[in-house]
């Protein structure tokens, strides 16, 4: 018997409407005859795969219904290049972050909601022991990817997917850690504030850290902005639109 909770979330997450709404755009794009097809997969894909860094080629069964949905649209992607050669690219995001991101909302990205918690001088909670590591990707790195798959010419690429991401691994509570001690500089009493834990959530992938060689290869991917030199400019946007 399927797990009521899982159905629930699937609805909420909008599973259906994901896989009929990428359907029905990749037969628009056949139809309409255009040039190319760059769309959003997620590193949720990998799911129980454990091996690190995260090849494209080797993803895992699925641990969220967002996952499947995303496993299923590459899928589809595939088979409408093979049979109807559209050109199509997929990207593979990996936690993404950066300015102007809203901490509102059941699924809101980490760091801003940590980030809102502390400059109102509250406790943010790490579902875990904060061993739970991610690959924290800087919005200008994810605009260069997005440009370079829309324009390439290099025809090895097409009909591909592609890790965007910065290669490198952070856990939560170094997370925790480097977003407090940038705040400090605004706001002394943040490296005050307790962090608290709570259990783990279902469906989170312990470790997601992915290889970028074949972004490199293929499309000359180059990031350049670190989580470090991307959290300096994120976190002054967020003090001072506080």
């Amino acid at each position: 018997m399927i797990d009521q909770t899982v159905v629930e979330r699937a609805k909420t997450d909008g599973t259906n409407q994901s896989v009929g709404g990428f359907l029905n755009m990749l037969v628009a794009a056949r139809d309409a005859k255009v040039q190319s097809f760059v769309y959003a997969s997620s590193s949720s894909v990998y799911g129980d795969e454990k091996e690190l860094p995260k090849v494209e080629e080797k993803i895992g069964e699925p641990l969220s219904p967002c996952a499947v949905t995303k496993q299923v649209n590459e899928k589809y992607a595939h088979v409408f290049h093979l049979n109807y050669g559209l050109e199509v690219i997929g990207l593979r995001y990996f936690n993404v972050f950066g300015k102007n991101q809203s901490p509102a909302g059941e699924y809101a990205a980490v760091i801003p909601k940590f980030v809102d918690l502390l400059l109102k001088h509250k406790s943010p909670t790490i579902h875990g022991d904060g061993s739970f590591s991610r690959d924290f990707t800087y919005i200008a790195n994810v605009i260069q990817m997005n440009n370079l798959a829309a324009t390439t010419e290099n025809k090895a690429a097409i009909g591909e997917v592609f890790n965007v991401a910065f290669g490198e691994s952070t856990t939560l509570l170094q997370l925790m850690e480097n977003i407090k001690e940038n705040l400090n500089q605004f706001d002394a009493e943040i490296k005050e504030i307790e962090i608290l834990f709570g259990p783990k959530r279902e469906g989170d992938i312990p470790h997601s850290l992915a290889s970028i060689k074949k972004a490199i290869h293929l499309l000359d991917y180059q990031p350049s902005c670190g989580i470090k030199e991307g959290l300096d400019k994120s976190l002054k946007w967020y003090w001072e639109n506080n």
